[in-house]
């Protein structure tokens, strides 16, 4: 009855309508509530100074979102506070005042009478909106059992909170702040159920907070009682298997476990491993022992192991001593010509002969076009020297652990390439083959492979080679490593540094007819289940293959040509045809179809403005015509051919030494300004860049403006400076050998590259003319013919073939000049 009396008096109280306004930013107070609030906010402070008469009636509102900039009260206005009564004040260190605030009632704030120092509102009661009775008594229960249901799985919800809801049913208001002050609900929440003048919907909102907070704790009490049995078995499991394995030793008997750690302990003291590694395994099977085999890192340890025990940590293969005499017959066996190679690989293991086995040496590469048994070669010395052979190809390889291997904290990891490999063979001084090494990636997000390599073919370093997997040295020093490589300008420099390239430039069309005679033919007729009685081939035959169908450096071309005709043969045989087939070029240009590449005697006539230049690729050299053409206009030089920044320069050097030297090639001054030139390099989807094409872009611009033709029969090669002096140049023998092929047997040569003509075969030199250029004065004169005479009815402005102005400068160049097929007066080597 008190009670009941103290309430309505508080009710009951006056509320003036005028107030101070008091930002709670943490909690607020319902009516008939009492809360100890810390005050430190300056406004608030303000406040409490500015009244300090003991029961001041404040104004409470909750600024939480868009209010806690005090200096935006005015946003207060309309929405629903607490008039409450300060009782108590407590000063605290720091300039903060604790006071205790008791709720009166709800108020709305209707205006701002004053902002500064300290908000004061006008306020007016709020009135409460009675629940529906048909829906109080379901709404009061839900919230009471949700309480009940919440106090039970949540520790921070005092168990009393149920019974002090169910004293207060009579008053729904009042109830539903109970539920929310006691119910733990954030700010926000609390403000909501303040602004809620609708008791109904009151209601409703703090049963849909409170089941949603059940929900929520009865899954974190289903996880965490699974937790426990998971804890609980565990445990279980655990002194069972204490007890087993008392019980075992004592009747003298072992688990599979142990059985199988004294198994492996066995074999390590057998395989007389390194100190380091046996110290290593050991440790870890004492791990294995601690461990159930039903769990993941029981297999993790027990696969590592494994490949400890599997690689060669001390098997060696090969003989004893390297066989010289040995190692020559099986590289002439198997490879015809490549002098330099085989010399080279000779030299090189007579080196590891004297040495005593010692590898400390540079890591052979094999560097050259696709099809001129790069390959084949490591695999020949592998068999010469008794080792075992191994190819691993790295091409594509762009993740650092592929090389490395994967650290075993990864799921699914595994030792790198060269691990694996050496498991797989057996011995620990094995020939591997780094097959495509310059297509490796260069790195990215996962590392950068190529660096890793450089830790394995140093020989000063692989003698402790250390796999992410194993995390244990392994000496590489014994293998012997060999590359190959398409374009070692794609190989890294510090990596290429560690090799010593050979090139293997290519083939020869007399050289391919030899091999086809001693290799290929026989292994496809026993592919192809023919014999020689079958079919007959000529040198006639295999020459036009090569010339005519398959102008390449390596030979796959060439074989698959000569594959397709024993398929037709063994068709016939096969059909019941007998007797030989005797080939002759009509045969076979029904067979393979027209000749994909013109004949020798092609692409010879003088033309103006049409250049034969050589280039280096990947795969061989290859004969790059430059076409020049021009046209009336204003001087401007176009460029096509989808060219790199080196030979766009090369265009505009050559273009400038054209004009330098205009007077004595016989060029009118009046063509640079009046005429358009316009330079074009066939094939415009192929990429093209480098030095090397200086003097023929110089002798096209020469042609073209000069209206002077060009002699089509020589092929050349060769940069030219602003000053007229041709440099030299690189890819002397894959130039020379594709103008041979071509059918060419005329090569314009910059004179400091003489010295690399011992590089190209024999029979090449034999049969080609090289001329040496210091300057591009000699090019000119050796390649520029005299301009044609026209006919009467022919204009003299702007026909290509048009004569020049001439002057006596220019008749002197006419005199040094040499028509095709005399001798040249400038440095001749006739090979």
């Amino acid at each position: 009855m008190a009670r009941s009396q103290r309430k309505d008096e508080i009710l009951a109280s006056e509320v003036p309508p005028v107030l101070p306004l008091m930002a709670l930013r943490s909690t607020i107070v319902y009516p008939l509530g009492t809360i100890a609030v810390q005050m430190g906010a300056p406004e608030n402070l303000a406040l409490l100074r500015a009244n300090e008469e003991p029961g001041v009636i404040v104004a409470l509102v909750v600024a939480s979102g868009d209010h806690e900039d005090p200096m935006e009260v005015a946003k207060f206005v309309g929405r629903v506070g607490v008039a409450a009564r300060v009782h108590e004040r407590i000063n605290l260190p720091g300039d903060t005042v604790q006071i205790t605030l008791q709720g009166l009632r709800r108020i709305t704030v209707d205006g701002i009478e004053q902002s500064d120092p300290f908000a004061i509102a006008r306020v007016s009661p709020a009135k409460d909106i009675p629940v529906d009775p048909t829906e109080l008594d379901e709404l009061v229960s839900r919230v009471v059992q949700a309480a009940e249901s919440l106090a039970n799985m949540v520790d921070r919800i005092p168990d009393e909170v149920p019974a002090i809801l169910k004293m207060n049913v009579s008053d729904p208001g009042r109830f539903a702040d109970l539920a929310a002050t006691n119910m733990n609900f954030r700010i926000a929440d609390k403000d909501e159920v303040l602004q809620r003048l609708d008791v109904g919907q009151r209601l409703r909102f703090i049963l849909s907070r409170l089941e949603r907070e059940v929900a929520r704790a009865r899954v974190m009490e289903d996880v965490k009682k699974q937790t426990e049995i998971k804890i609980e078995q565990h445990q279980r499991e655990f002194y069972l298997r204490q007890q087993l394995r008392a019980i075992q030793a004592e009747l003298g008997e072992t688990d599979p476990g142990e059985k199988e750690a004294v198994d492996i302990i066995r074999r390590i003291d057998e395989a007389n491993l390194p100190e380091k590694v046996t110290q290593e395994a050991k440790r870890e099977i004492e791990r294995l022992r601690m461990l159930s085999p039903a769990s993941s890192e029981y297999q993790v340890i027990r696969t590592y192991l494994d490949w400890i025990l599997a690689l060669p940590w001390h098997k060696r293969s090969g003989d004893k001593e390297i066989d010289l005499k040995k190692v020559e017959e099986a590289l002439g066996e198997r490879h015809y010509g490549l002098d330099e190679a085989k010399d080279r690989i000779v030299e090189y293991l007579a080196v590891q002969k004297l040495k005593g086995g010692d590898p400390n040496g540079p890591i052979l590469c094999f560097a050259g076009p696709p099809g001129t048994g790069k390959t084949s070669l490591g695999e020949v010395i592998a068999k010469a020297i008794g080792r075992d052979f191994y190819r691993i190809s790295v091409g594509g390889v762009r993740d650092e652990a592929e090389i490395r291997g994967h650290r075993r904290t990864y799921v699914g990891s595994m030792p790198g390439l060269l691990i694996q490999a050496l498991r797989r063979v057996g011995v620990k001084d094995p020939v591997f083959l780094i097959d495509e090494i310059d297509k490796m990636s260069g790195g990215g997000p996962s590392g950068d492979p190529t660096a890793a390599m450089l830790e394995v073919l140093d020989p000063s370093q692989n003698s402790s080679f250390v796999d992410h997997y194993l995390n244990l040295p392994f000496d590489l020093s014994s293998v012997l490593f060999i590359c190959t490589a398409n374009n070692i300008f794609d190989i890294p420099g510090p990596l290429r540094d560690r090799m010593e390239v050979i090139r293997i430039a290519g083939y020869t069309i007399e050289e391919k007819v030899e091999i086809a005679w001693r290799y290929l033919i026989p292994r496809l007729l026993d592919e192809h289940g023919l014999s020689d009685n079958d079919i007959v081939f000529t040198d006639e035959v295999l020459s036009f293959v090569s010339s005519r169908y398959s102008r390449e450096a390596g030979l796959r071309n060439f074989g698959r040509n000569l594959a397709t005709l024993m398929r037709k043969r063994a068709r016939r045989k096969a059909d019941g045809e007998e007797g030989a087939w005797v080939l002759d070029l009509t045969n076979v240009e029904e067979v393979l179809g027209p000749p994909r590449y013109a004949m020798e005697e092609a692409e010879k006539e003088p033309e103006v403005g049409a250049v034969t230049g050589l280039a280096w690729t990947s795969t061989g050299g290859d004969l790059m015509v430059i076409e020049a053409l021009r046209m009336p206009g204003n001087g401007r030089l176009t460029v096509t051919g989808q060219l790199g920044d080196v030979m766009r320069e090369s265009v505009d050097a050559a273009h400038s030494f054209v004009r330098s030297r205009a007077r004595q090639i016989g060029i009118d001054e009046r063509e640079f300004k009046d005429s358009d030139i316009h330079i074009h390099f066939p094939a415009g989807a192929i990429p093209k860049d480098g030095p090397s094409a200086g003097i023929a872009i110089t002798l096209a611009i020469a042609s073209v403006l000069s209206r002077r033709p060009i002699r089509r029969d020589l092929a050349m090669t060769g940069e030219v400076t602003l000053r007229g002096k041709v440099l030299e140049i690189g890819g002397v023998k894959e130039k020379v050998l594709a103008a041979y092929r071509a059918g060419l047997r005329e090569v314009i040569l910059p004179k400091g590259n003489e010295k690399d003509l011992r590089d190209v075969p024999k029979e090449v030199r034999e049969n080609m003319t090289f001329t040496f250029a210091g300057t591009m004065d000699e090019v000119l004169r050796l390649a520029l013919l005299d301009a044609p005479v026209p006919r009467a009815d022919q204009a003299p402005e702007g026909d290509e073939h048009s004569a020049p102005i001439s002057d006596a400068a220019d008749l002197e160049v006419g005199a040094n000049r040499r028509t095709p097929g005399a001798r040249s007066d400038v440095a001749v080597a006739d090979r």
